[in-house]
This record gives structure tokens, sequence and C-alpha cells, in this order.
């Protein structure tokens, strides 16, 4: 008996060993799974990209905006070809560059801490000499223009009222500065005649409306142009001689068109004269060669891009039709004319700078920005894809599929910010990393939406605002009527306003969400007005409603209120800076799920504002989020 006990107790004793070692050979293997993931995710997040080049005057060399670095910073290359140098080397990003038309100053425009108090200033292309032009306190400011000798710049600036953006001139040379526009709301000089005597001024007078004014710089006077009922909206950029402007505008229209208005010399103008327009798209973009004899137009057609070449002279449009990417932006031409710069990129290819011969219309790639350990091929293209709302209002978005997926499947609904924002299909680190691990991503386009028309971007205001947030059912009624998402594996996300209507989704269907992510999102319309800048908060009236005057309607959109009816898992992220949407909306979800015992995941980024510009920020941000979705929808 004693040694049959004793051979169990060894045998037990056995036994127990093997499962522990088996045991801890299972967490190694998952916890290593767990690092592979992460270093998969965070490979996509450091991606690379290059916008927004401007030429330098001789044409020899071409300044843009990468994160290649860590940040967004300025830095330039040879416009045939060339090794990249830097220029700007900060912690703060950059928003903003343009080269001196005249000199080899660059101006910059930087945000400290990720927020909207930027701050101008102007640097050498070997990043010496570097000055502030700007207040540098909590002021925001936004680079507007250079004049054509290179010895000013204009810039839109809240200095001296902080509910308005009004319009400044300042002497590089000596930083003097002078108030050339007093702007109710927010003002911006869309550019500048050669003689610096005239200017194309733009005040917003709401979001969705605004005006442009002939702006005399000697006089102060300005001049309405674009008189309208109702409400438009207009762009554009002057005519070297002053002459006259052309612009976009959706004036009488449902879509964004391109026209031109004539000035007299006194400066009275003409009526608005329609030059062209797409019935399946909008003017997305224009800008002028400094000859005035070419205006390079991007049109928005269902969310990819389409470059057309006016001529004045010959009222004549040629299409290009080699475009090498699904989308561009960031237009620039060279001082002779001879070349015209973009970026171009799209949701399987980096966005990088692209030269296009002008007389041939052939394209060549200028930066290559770094994709290390991902395989651009092996990204998921989207399909556009179309569905009806519980009114019969057709939506549509963008649907990314994982690869060799079968049968229905765990999905993320991801809304864009704005909310007069458009989601079109660029390259998106978030979207492939969750992708990677199986789970697919819908990115639709609610009424309110900007990219279809004036109505439709308009159907979302104020008491509106109910609609919009329905349509974010009819969007996994679509995912799974048609059998593409399980019904149990959805999640919800979006950035901003995208934020704002991940809260509504998860607190006006709380059955139809299993994990929601919410970055930097509106959650309290009234503490939104208190927080936000002045500015942003009057522009904002008409879109949201007016917390003077519809108190009850703003409490009835903010999910702060409706906390309690939440079932899914919840994450928070949120910039400590952000100025646009106050980090305040953040702690307010936090500490009331907390309070009602009710977990929740909240990563607040100390050296961030309104979004995550910084790459290790954007690693950690998605590296979390796909993480979080795992756990909560499996892949």
């Amino acid at each position: 008996m004693s040694s049959r006990r004793t051979s169990i107790v060894v045998l037990m004793s056995c036994l127990s060993v093997a499962a522990m070692g088996q045991g801890a050979s299972q967490t190694s293997a998952s916890a290593a799974k767990t690092q592979d993931v992460a270093a998969a995710v965070a490979r996509m997040a450091r991606v690379g990209s290059a916008v927004g080049p401007r030429f330098s005057p001789d044409g020899k060399w071409v300044s843009f905006i990468s994160n290649i670095s860590g940040a967004p910073q300025v830095w330039i290359v040879p416009a045939e070809g060339g090794y990249p140098r830097m220029v700007t080397n900060g912690d703060d990003p950059v928003t903003e560059q343009e080269w001196s038309p005249a000199s080899d100053w660059i101006a910059v425009t930087i945000a400290p801490g990720g927020g909207l108090n930027t701050q101008v200033y102007v640097v050498k292309p070997d990043g010496t000499g570097m000055r502030l032009l700007t207040l540098g306190g909590k002021d925001n400011n936004g680079f507007d223009a250079w004049t054509d000798d290179g010895k000013q710049i204009a810039i839109d600036s809240s200095r001296d009222d902080p509910a308005r953006r009004d319009s400044f001139m300042i002497d590089v040379a000596s930083g003097g500065t002078r108030l050339v526009a007093k702007n109710p709301g927010v003002g911006s000089i869309d550019g500048i005649s050669k003689d610096g005597k005239r200017a194309l001024l733009s005040r917003l007078k709401s979001r969705g409306d605004n005006n442009l004014y002939l702006l005399d710089l000697v006089s102060g006077k300005d001049t309405l142009i674009t008189k309208h009922d109702g409400v438009a909206l207009f762009f554009g950029e002057l005519m070297p001689d002053g002459g006259a402007a052309y612009i976009g505008t959706n004036k009488d229209r449902d879509l964004m068109a391109f026209g031109r208005i004539k000035f007299a010399a006194d400066g009275t103008p003409s009526d608005i004269e329609i030059l062209s327009s797409l019935g399946n798209g909008e003017l997305d973009g224009l800008r002028l060669n400094e000859q005035g004899t070419m205006a390079a137009l991007l049109w928005n057609v269902k969310g990819k891009t389409t470059l057309s070449l006016y001529d004045p002279a010959k009222n004549a449009h040629t299409y290009v039709t080699d475009l090498p990417g699904e989308l561009a932006g960031g237009l620039a031409f060279s001082k002779d004319g001879s070349k015209l710069a973009m970026n171009i990129g799209g949701a399987a290819q980096t966005t990088d700078i692209w030269i296009m011969d002008v007389k041939t219309q052939r394209f060549r790639q200028l930066t290559f920005s770094p994709h290390p350990g991902v395989d651009l091929t092996a990204l998921v293209k989207p399909e556009l894809v179309t569905f009806k709302s519980f009114d019969g209002l057709e939506l549509s978005g963008w649907l990314y599929r994982p690869k060799n997926q079968t049968g229905p499947g765990a999905y993320v609904v991801s809304f864009h910010g704005g909310p007069e924002g458009q989601e079109r299909a660029p390259f998106r680190s978030d979207y492939q990393a969750l992708l990677a691990q199986g789970i697919g991503v819908f990115a639709p386009n609610v009424r309110g939406s900007s990219g279809f028309g004036k109505r439709f971007v308009n159907l979302d205001n104020g008491e509106l605002r109910v609609n919009g947030v329905r349509d974010i059912k009819a969007c996994v009624d679509y995912l799974v009527n048609n059998h593409i998402a399980d019904p149990k594996r959805i999640g919800i996300t979006g950035g901003s306003y995208g934020g704002y209507m991940t809260m509504a989704g998860i607190t006006e269907y709380p059955d139809l969400f299993a994990a929601g992510v919410d970055l930097f999102g509106i959650v309290n319309f009234m503490t939104f007005f208190q927080h936000t800048q002045p500015w942003m908060a009057a522009i904002s009236t008409i879109e949201y409603g007016d917390p003077a005057t519809q108190k009850d309607m703003l409490d009835r959109l903010s999910p702060i209120y409706k906390l309690d009816r939440i079932k899914a898992a919840t994450m928070v992220q949120h910039g400590a800076n952000d100025t646009n949407v106050p980090v305040i909306e953040a702690e307010q979800i936090v500490k009331t799920l907390k309070d009602r015992g009710v977990p929740v995941e909240y990563i607040l980024f100390p050296d961030e504002g309104h979004g995550w510009r910084k790459v290790p920020n954007r690693i950690r941000s998605t590296v979390e989020m796909v993480r979080f979705f795992q756990e909560h929808l499996g892949g």
C-alpha cells in the first residue's frame, strides 16, 4: 500500500510538473504572439509620407513636409531627384510650409504640443536663421501668402481677439506687423497680386458658408465679390495682375464648379462666370501658375481625384489621364510654369511627391517614403459601396474586406471627422493593421459629409443631427443584411466628430456594438462650446446649434447623458493639448463610467493636440486600438 501510494504521489507530481510546463509554454507562446502582432502593427504605423510640395524660386529644389523623423518636419530635395535634406528638426509638428517666391526663406507654421496655437516662423533651407514672426503665445496663427517680392507674408491670427482670425501683413526683415482686415469669425488671404496692391480675402460666416472679398492692401477697403442668398462656399486664387480671380463655387448649384470673376480698375466685380463643372464630381482644388496662363484643377469624383489643366486664353480644358495614384493634392507650379508638383497616394501606396512635366503630362516620383517591413502589394484596397438609410437617402462607404474572408466576420465601422469631412481612401495604417489581423473596416460617408454636394453636406445641421446618428444603424444594417459582418462582432471608432459618432453609436444603439474606441471626440456639446477656441465656437452654431438659445437640443444630442446605456467595451484616446475638442470631453466619459463601475480604458497623450502627429504616438494609438478590438471582436 505504501509503495503504491508512493508511486501515485510521484505520478501526480510528474503530471503537475508537465501541466505547469505546458501552461508556461502556452503563456509564453501567447505573449510572443501578442508581441508579434504589436510589432506588425507598429511597422504599419511607421509608414512615412511626404506632402505639400513647393518649388524654390530657381526651380532647383522642392520643399515638403515629411514625418519620417518621427514628427512632421520640413525637408528639401533636388527637383531633379536626389537625397533629401532636413530643414527643421524640432519636437513640435510642422503643419504648413511655403518657399518664398523671391528668396531663400521658407515660411513655416509650427504647432506647439500639437495644439491649435500655431506660430509662424521663417527659416533658411539649410535650417539656419530660424525666426519667430508671431507672438508665440496662446493665440492661433496661420500662414496665408507671400508677396511676390518675398518681403512680406500675410497671416491670419487671433492675436487681437480670440473670437476672430484677423488678417495681418508681416515685414519679414523687421518683423513689423500691420492689421489689414478685421474678420468677423475666421478670415484668410488666399492670394496677393504681383504688385502687392490687391488680395483675395475669404471670410467664413459659419461652417459651410463663406464669402470672398477683393481687398485693397493700400487703403484697407474690401469689396464683396460673392454676394449670395442661402449658403454657399467659395475658394480661389487671384490672377497675378489682380484683374480677375479664378474660384471654386457652389453658389446657385449643388456641386462645386470652376468659375471666374473679373474686376474693373476700381475693383468692381463682374458676375461669376462658370467655366467648367463635372456632373458626377466637385472641384476640390486649384492652382494658378505665376504667368496666369494656366490653372491646374483637382476634381473629387466619388472620392478619387481627376486632374485637369485649364488654358484661359483658349478657354479650354485638358484632362490628365495617367495620374499615378487615386488621390492628389498640394498643387504647386515651378516659377517658370513648366513643372507641376503634387502629393499623390492611395490606399495601397505611400503618399509621396510627384513632378509632372506640364508639356508632356508625364510624371516622375520625387520622394520615396519608407515602409520597412510592409509589403505594399499585400495591402487591401477597398471597394466603394452604396446603400440606403432609414429614409431612403443613398449613402456610400469604403468597404475593406480582410483577405480570405469567407463568411460574416469581425468589422469596425469607422467615421470621419468634420462633420463636414469626407471619407476617401488614402493609406491608413490603422485600417491596414486591423485588416492584417482579420478585422474588416467599413468607412462610410453619412449625411453631412462633403464631396456629395451642398444639399447633402447640410442634411445634419442642428436638429437634423438625429438623422445623421440614425445613419449609424443603417451602416450596421448594410453589413449584417449582406452577410458581411457577424452581428455579435462589430466595433465602432472615429476621430474628432467621428469620436462623437462613436459615442452616439454605443449609447443610442447599445446592442449593435461589442466595442467602441473614441478618438478625441465631442461627448457634451455645451462643454465643447464652453472650452473650445472662441473662434471655433463662433463658426459652429449653425452646424451644431446655438448654446445660448438651443441648450435643450444640444443636451438631447449629447451622449454624455446616455452613458448608462453603454454595453460595449469602451476605450477613449485624447491629446492633452487639444484646444479644438478639449480634453474635458474625454474626462467626462472616463469619470462617469468609472463612477458607475463600468470598465473603460483611457489613453492620454501629453504631447499631442487634436490628433496624433508624432510617429511614436501614432504607433501606440494604433497598437492599443488593434489590441482592444482583437480582444473584444476576435479576428
